[in-house]
C-alpha cells in the first residue's frame, strides 16, 4: 500500500515538471517559428538585393562591396528598409518610377561613392 501511495505522489510531482517542460518547449517552438519566418523573409529579399547591387554596380561603376554600401546609405538616408529600397530599384527595370525620396537618396549616395572610387 505504501508503494501505491509513493507512485501516486511521484506522478503528482511529475505533472508540474511536465507542465514546466511543455511551457519551455512551447516557448522554444514559438521562437523557432519567428526565426524561420525571418529567414524566409531574408531569402525572399536576397534576390532583389543582389539584383539591386548589380544595378548600382552598373550605375556607379563600383565594386560589389561598394554597391552594398550605396544601398545601405540609401536605406539609412531615406529611412526605408534595405529590402524595400532594393525592390523599388529593381522595379524601375520594369518601368516603375523610383519614389522621389529614394531617387534623391540614391543620387546623393552615388555622388558620395564616386569620389571614393576615383581616389
Amino acid at each position: 500500500m505504501h508503494e501505491a501511495i509513493a507512485i501516486h505522489e511521484e506522478q503528482h510531482s511529475a505533472v508540474p515538471l511536465a507542465a514546466a517542460g511543455d511551457a519551455a518547449l512551447t516557448a522554444e517552438v514559438l521562437e523557432l517559428r519567428v526565426q524561420c519566418a525571418q529567414l524566409r523573409r531574408a531569402l525572399d529579399s536576397r534576390a532583389a538585393i543582389d539584383q539591386a547591387r548589380g544595378m548600382v554596380m552598373v550605375l556607379a561603376p563600383c565594386s560589389c562591396g561598394k554597391a552594398w554600401d550605396v544601398l545601405v546609405d540609401v536605406s539609412q538616408h531615406s529611412n526605408v528598409k534595405l529590402r524595400d529600397v532594393a525592390t523599388a530599384l529593381v522595379a524601375t527595370a520594369e518601368g516603375e518610377p523610383l519614389p522621389t525620396a529614394l531617387r534623391r537618396a540614391l543620387r546623393l549616395a552615388l555622388r558620395r561613392c564616386r569620389p571614393a572610387e576615383r581616389a
